[in-house]
């Protein structure tokens, strides 16, 4: 099977063809304003420079920051409705109320407090009141929003109230789109909230966004389906995807951490992907991207979902050095405008790529025009560096011992051979599009984080495994190659009923491409 994996980073596109046991080609071109007039570029690249049919490529990967951009620049975000379903309790904080107050200008549109809901315990909170929903349902329809967020308190414990709310509103509103928070977040209404209304305001966009993706491929001749990366280090079907974009958040640096994770064989260590304009620290756990335990901020927005444990620093390629101060180090970057700001490409601007040119490590451009820097302040820059990536390692490490850190992405001449507290620094081939190798070769997942209650603990495990079997199915996974990778029980003592919060996550490959068309 020959995969294409594409990433889109603000900086540079990368693009590889992989088949079963390796990398064909790759390709790195800089990333245009327009994210489907880069893929049509680099596509095009790909496909003259590799020789290889189109028509031979099987299906197709793409990462991409497009969203997490959307939020973070305030653009293309949407204005939605929100519906909370939990009165008489949780009234005093409403839906927004912790967003920043540009976003939530934005964003917010009409929003509805409905009785009903369940408690801790499972047993419902009020009698769900249809009648306001319904009216509620008629005035999001005059608003003429595109997109609805729905909340019930302790909905992953028991969403039947989310259920028969979008069931009226979908009775009502036709095609409206609709997310609910028990399909993407954890316990703790105020966070799982906040996810489920960025995600529904981003809807339209990945749709959007999507539609691009399909017309640069079919541009290029491709007809392979399409798959969109996601936070977990998995690939979901595009359709799928689209309904849920805040999983795509931080498909990019999750894309480096599969990617090296295949490049150089190694299973658990740590890794530093140092693009054009930032640099992620992760750690591999068997081969995935650890999850963050906490709640993970997007935008300003706190929220509770799945997100990678990651640490991100401004510092890359194209991050600015003070020509007066070589201690004083980005964070600002000048991004995919590197060849025409950097020194060492005509411009006027001192990078990292210019300090790294003068101390040898890296030949680009023009060598003669950072010929003058003073030697001195040269060793002084690189320090800085290798001090700041040092210092982030260090903050991301789970054990005293020393571990193996695979360095990769376009600027990973920036990491020192030797490191404090790591045995080996590994570098391994096409370590430049490594972000692209590991959304070529990524798997399908689905997972689960509910509450179980007056089942077995084997019973309960078991309910959950089949969940996320059939949210990997759904997604885009062959059914017959899934496997557990992730499973965790804790019992909740405080609960009756015999009450077990239950995380399960399977992994499996693709479906083949005719399964894939009709899921």
């Amino acid at each position: 099977m020959i995969r294409l994996g594409i990433d889109v980073g603000g900086t540079n596109t990368d693009a590889v063809l992989v088949d079963d046991t390796k990398v064909l080609h790759a390709v790195k071109t800089a990333t245009t304003q327009d994210v489907g007039d880069g893929i049509v570029t680099v596509l095009g690249r790909l496909v003259k420079e590799s020789a290889v049919d189109p028509g031979r490529i099987d299906a197709v990967m793409i990462g991409t920051t497009h969203f997490t951009n959307a939020v973070v620049q305030r653009r293309h975000v949407a204005k939605i409705a929100a519906v909370r379903v939990g009165l008489p309790a949780a009234a005093t904080l409403p839906p927004f109320v912790d967003w920043p107050a540009d976003l939530r200008t934005l964003s917010q549109g009409p929003t509805f407090m409905i009785h009903g809901g369940h408690e801790v315990d499972g047993l419902p909170l009020a009698p769900f009141d249809r009648a306001a929903m319904k009216d509620a349902a008629k005035k999001i329809r005059d608003a003429g929003v595109e997109a609805v967020g729905i909340c019930a308190v302790f909905s992953p414990l028991t969403y039947a109230a989310e259920q028969e709310a979008a069931e009226i509103l979908e009775a009502t509103i036709p095609g409206i789109s609709i997310t609910q928070s028990h399909e993407l977040g954890r316990i703790g209404l105020l966070a799982r909230e906040n996810v489920t209304l960025l995600n529904a305001a981003l809807v339209g966009l990945a749709r959007r966004t999507a539609e691009g993706f399909v017309r640069a491929l079919a541009e290029s001749g491709i007809k392979a389906p399409l798959y969109i990366t996601q936070n977990d280090g998995t690939v979901s079907l595009a359709d799928q995807a689209a309904r849920f974009p805040v999983h795509c958040f931080a498909s990019g640096p999750t894309n480096s951490l599969r990617g090296a994770a295949y490049l150089s064989g190694l299973k658990d260590a740590m890794v530093v992907d140092v693009g054009g304009t930032t640099s992620d620290v992760g750690c591999l756990r068997h081969g995935f991207p650890r999850e963050a335990n906490n709640n993970v901020e997007v935008g300003g927005v706190r929220t509770a979902f799945r997100m990678p444990d990651l640490l991100s620093i401004g510092l890359g390629g194209g991050t600015l050095v003070d020509p007066k101060d070589p201690a004083k180090i980005g964070p600002v970057s000048v991004g995919y405008q590197l060849t025409e700001r950097g020194l060492v490409f005509g411009g006027a601007e001192l990078t990292c790529t210019d300090i790294a040119v003068a101390a040898g490590l890296i030949d680009l451009g023009d060598r003669g025009r950072v010929a003058r820097l003073d030697k001195g302040f040269v060793a002084a820059a690189l320090d800085r560096c290798h001090a700041m990536l040092a210092e982030s390692v260090d903050r991301m490490k789970t054990e005293a011992g020393d571990v193996p850190l695979i360095a990769v992405g376009g600027g990973c001449f920036l990491v020192p051979a030797t490191m404090e507290g790591v045995s080996e620094v590994v570098h391994v081939p096409h370590q430049g599009v490594a972000n692209a190798v590991g959304a070529a070769i990524a798997q399908v997942s689905g997972e689960v984080d509910q509450v179980f209650q007056g089942l077995k603990r084997e019973e309960a495990l078991e309910r959950a495994r089949k969940l996320a079997a059939e949210r990997a199915v759904r997604a885009g996974a062959s059914r017959v190659s899934l496997a557990v990778v992730e499973q965790e029980d804790i019992p909740l003592s405080y609960l009756p009923g015999n009450s077990l919060r239950v995380r399960v996550r399977v992994v499996g490959d693709i479906a083949s491409i005719e399964v894939a068309g009709r899921l």
